[in-house]
């Protein structure tokens, strides 16, 4: 492949970039500021192509998502290499340039610049449709997860306030029955006039399991506390308010992993990835969304591994060597993905299990004998991938990741 005698280095926005292209010895051959339009970027592309006269060039972006989508999708339509160089490597690279202060046309410079220096950046692609889908439905799915997350947070530290055995007499997180519950009924008084009897018919009628056992709890809970702290109208109003938002979001989740699951059992490799143990429709769906549907682009398990975090990396210092340590900067989406589908696989997957325990036999802490896991695990998966073949637990994992 042919030496780049250009660089373009952009300070992605959300409303304009900031282009910097410089040649191979660092002198500036262009800057421009640009809005985040398509005909105005598309003449920034061939702006640059035009000063290239044939010559490759690399272009190099700090942002990989968001203001920057567009800019990335009509350059790898136009057949570019674009590099990602994320901010705060730009930001910690920015103090050994000359000049204190700070702009987008120093930070496109430094971009441009530490792409041309440098050999460890990731080469960016536009993943196929069903790997970007995912990724869209995937982080929706994250959202609404942290926001039910939060509301369950807020509503039980409001419960706390007035009512603290009913806070304590449920996990609220997984019991969909004590939602249910306090939709209708929220404050000591009201529970213990409703009774147990009458409370299980209530929650019975709205087809609740377990409502014997939810109306007894909650009636007992009621018999723990006869004070009513000052407040209590307002604040069971407000935990009612965010029992019935925690539904709702419960149901959104619901249906978006319908559709996670729908769109991802269309990918090609959805039935290679499922046949690995801990790995469902969520997790694989996510898999694909931050490989780009297709982990062959990162040229080997090991540099995947890097970059998903579990490769670890030298921490030598002066006569001290052979220290490692996990990286800084990895895809925490990948690293997630790994590291729980590595937990599931050692319960219930008898050949990861085994791996596991022989980690935890080594005095290895359950972290780190699940990172091992999990780095053992892509290898196998990479290997699954580049045959075609499903995961077979008969054969040992080891032999298993060299195949």
């Amino acid at each position: 492949m042919a030496v780049p005698e250009l660089w373009a280095g952009i300070d992605a926005g959300k409303a304009e970039h900031h282009c910097m292209v410089i040649d191979a010895e660092g002198k500036r051959s262009l800057s421009r500021r640009v809005a985040n339009d398509e005909t105005l970027l598309l003449e920034l592309i061939a702006d640059v192509l035009a000063l290239s006269e044939g010559d490759p060039v690399t272009w190099a972006v700090d942002l990989n998502a968001g203001g920057a989508a567009l800019l990335i999708a009509l350059l790898t339509d136009n057949g570019q290499q674009v590099l990602y160089i994320p901010g705060r490597s730009v930001h910690h690279a920015s103090g050994s340039y000359r000049g204190d202060g700070k702009s987008d046309a120093k930070d496109a410079f430094i971009i441009a610049d530490q792409v041309r220096m440098r050999r460890d950046l990731q080469l960016m692609h536009r993943g196929d449709d069903i790997a970007v889908d995912l990724r869209i439905l995937t982080s929706r799915r994250l959202d609404l997860a942290a926001d039910r997350t939060r509301a369950i947070n807020r509503m039980r530290a409001q419960m706390l306030e007035y009512f603290p055995a009913l806070e304590r007499a449920f996990d609220y997180s997984t019991s969909k029955a004590s939602l249910v519950l306090l939709t209708g009924y929220q404050t000591p008084t009201v529970l213990r006039h409703m009774g147990k009897n009458r409370l299980a018919t209530w929650l019975k009628n709205r087809k609740v399991r377990n409502y014997q056992l939810v109306a007894a709890t909650a009636v007992q809970a009621a018999e723990a506390q006869h004070t009513a702290v000052p407040g209590e109208k307002l604040a069971a109003a407000v935990v009612a308010r965010l029992a019935r938002e925690v539904t709702v979001l419960d149901e959104e989740i619901a249906e978006t992993d319908a559709l996670i699951e729908g769109r991802f059992r269309d990918h090609p490799h959805a039935e290679i990835i499922l046949s690995m143990p801990g790995l469902g429709p969520v997790l694989g769906a996510e898999l694909i969304a931050h490989t780009g549907g297709s982990m062959s682009v990162f040229g080997s398990p090991d540099r995947l591994a890097g970059v998903a975090g579990l490769a670890p990396v030298p921490k030598d210092s002066g006569r001290i060597s052979g220290n490692m340590r996990r990286p800084r900067r990895y895809c925490r989406r990948l690293m997630r993905v790994f590291y729980m589908s590595a937990q599931v696989a050692a319960r219930y997957c008898p050949v990861s299990k085994a791996f596991y325990d022989r980690k935890r036999a080594e005095k290895k802490t359950h972290k780190q004998a699940v990172i091992a896991l999990a780095r053992r695990r892509l290898n196998v998966l990479w290997a699954l991938l580049r045959d075609g073949r499903p995961f077979d637990s008969s054969p040992p994992l080891h032999a298993a990741s060299h195949g």
